[in-house]
């Protein structure tokens, strides 16, 4: 048995982990007696957590919020960054992913109201994948309002600069006015994402959050549609395969370059880069024709080799004939007498 300090802090934490909790259950999780997990709550309550009892066939106890819990000394910012860091942690994929959700249950249980409803309204998904790049960050109130509207369901607005516009700030007052039914907020290599059906296309979009201006006031309320595959995590890799807007390439091949793959990050944008040893990677990337995304991977200036689709092999040996003609003189050329 643990020692009495030492299972005080276990019940606090399994309180603090879930609303409602059966005495006999956490009697099982702390290998005591009830009669125990009774005593152990009066001395919480003598320590100043309003731990209220449940009433129903087997009893039970609450962690309720309060101000007589241990102050956290955050601003509001701060805890909505809080919040986003452990989300993130949580959606990581890593071994810490528990343990960060059980610190954000922590955190929400001694919030005040106001900002727990905050906190509760951000909600997003994580697709990891490590990039060097470089970019400006995303406005965590732009972030803030694209999550309320997805938790809220409702009809998103915003100016958005596209591609081809200027970046490294929101969407200034003159840019193209954008409808959608917003869906998820993720984070993929570094950029923040909103994942939405956009009204005037009737399509599936992805947009830069660090390229939308919010409008207010929001639409009306929405019945989500369903994801393409049902999975996020899947459409957007999908999505962002040789593509640095989600809109997708038509023409995305497969080739093993002799390179690192942490040299071939740090300049293949939004390409898929997995490591296959100390001096080779695979490689997925996409562009708007099958020659130029054989000039892509030629301009790595390394030996690859080409996994697929045929249309990329066939387009890799239509340039080698080409510079080979072109490093041939011009006087030296078959007519050119």
């Amino acid at each position: 048995m643990q020692k009495t300090s030492a299972r005080l802090l276990s019940l606090l934490s399994l309180l603090q982990s879930r609303r409602d909790w059966p005495g006999t259950l956490l009697a099982q999780r702390l290998e005591v007696s009830a009669r125990t997990v009774r005593r152990d709550i009066d001395r919480l309550r003598e320590l100043g957590y309003p731990v209220a009892a449940v009433k129903g066939p087997d009893g039970g106890y609450r962690l309720d919020a309060g101000a007589e819990l241990p102050p956290l000394l955050f601003d509001d910012e701060q805890a909505v960054a809080l919040a986003f860091a452990l989300q993130l942690a949580t959606a990581s994929g890593t071994d810490i992913g528990e343990a960060a959700a059980r610190a954000l249950t922590t955190v929400r249980q001694v919030l005040p109201a106001r900002l727990r409803h905050r906190v509760d309204t951000l909600r997003f998904t994580a697709v990891e994948r490590p990039s060097l790049r470089s970019d400006p960050p995303a406005d965590s109130g732009v972030l803030t309002t694209l999550a309320g509207a997805v938790h809220a369901r409702e009809v998103l607005r915003f100016g958005y600069v596209s591609g081809g516009g200027a970046l490294g700030g929101p969407a200034g007052a003159d840019a193209p006015v954008r409808r959608v039914e917003p869906h998820h907020v993720v984070t993929w290599g570094g950029r923040w994402y909103l994942v939405a059906w956009d009204l005037d296309r009737e399509a599936w979009r992805t947009f830069r959050a660090d390229r939308i201006s919010p409008r207010v006031p929001a639409g009306p309320r929405f019945t989500p549609r369903e994801l393409p595959g049902g999975d996020v995590a899947g459409f957007v890799a999908d999505a962002f395969r040789g593509s640095s807007d989600g809109r997708g390439l038509p023409c995305v091949g497969e080739a093993v370059l002799g390179l690192p793959a942490a040299t071939v990050s740090a300049y293949a944008g939004d390409a898929l880069v997995e490591e296959l040893g100390p001096d080779r990677c695979r490689v997925v990337m996409g562009s708007w024709s099958w020659a130029g995304l054989a000039a892509a991977l030629g301009g790595f200036d390394a030996d690859f080799e080409v996994v697929g689709p045929p249309e990329l092999r066939a387009a890799v040996g239509l340039l080698a004939r080409r510079y080979a003609g072109a490093a041939v003189p011009s006087g030296d050329r078959p007519g050119s007498r």
